[in-house]
């Protein structure tokens, strides 16, 4: 597929000493009794201070299933790496929103053939008009003629194996990535 193989990758991420700072700081305040880990009722209430959503039942189960079953829940390192994950994820989702919006020239919602070519045409002017053509109908999922930001990021996260590059924390990646 054309964007797998033009490297659409998530950046590594430097963590700024004062973010990670937060961080820590958001462990201790949501690390009751000061036991030294995050309960799963901890955990949640520190994805809303960081986040601002409740994390899912799924998420959850996810997080609290790659504990270490020595420790009663989630301790300071696992937590960091958690949050870690889920800020590059963040960050990557936004650099994707801004391609698909910069590809969406007349504010639409969802990209044409006319729109892949433009874009197309200003990165990359050389590119054979059947290519464009091509990746248009590779990525328009429903062949509908329209590509929808749901169709956008599914080409732009196809065939990522490695859990950390793709776009969502889908339930085990926590486990795998932090192994």
């Amino acid at each position: 597929m054309f964007f797998s193989q033009a490297g659409a990758r998530p950046q590594m991420w430097e963590v700024s000493p004062s973010e990670h700072k937060k961080w820590v700081e958001v462990f201790k305040a949501c690390d009751e009794d000061n036991k030294g880990y995050l309960s799963r009722e901890d955990f949640k209430v520190a994805v809303v201070m960081l986040f601002g959503y409740k994390p899912s039942k799924i998420e959850a189960d996810s997080v609290m299933s790659s504990v270490d079953p020595n420790t009663s829940g989630i301790l300071l390192e696992g937590f960091l790496n958690i949050v870690r994950q889920k800020k590059e994820v963040q960050l990557y989702w936004n650099e994707i929103r801004h391609i698909f919006t910069a590809f969406d020239r007349h504010y639409r919602g969802y990209l044409t053939l006319e729109d892949f070519t433009k874009a197309f045409r200003q990165v990359a002017p050389k590119l054979p008009e059947r290519i464009i053509l091509e990746v248009f109908r590779e990525v328009d999922q429903d062949s509908d003629g329209h590509v929808s930001f749901k169709d956008f990021e599914y080409a732009m996260n196809y065939g990522q194996k490695d859990p950390r590059k793709r776009l969502c924390l889908a339930p085990g990646s926590v486990n795998s990535a932090s192994s």
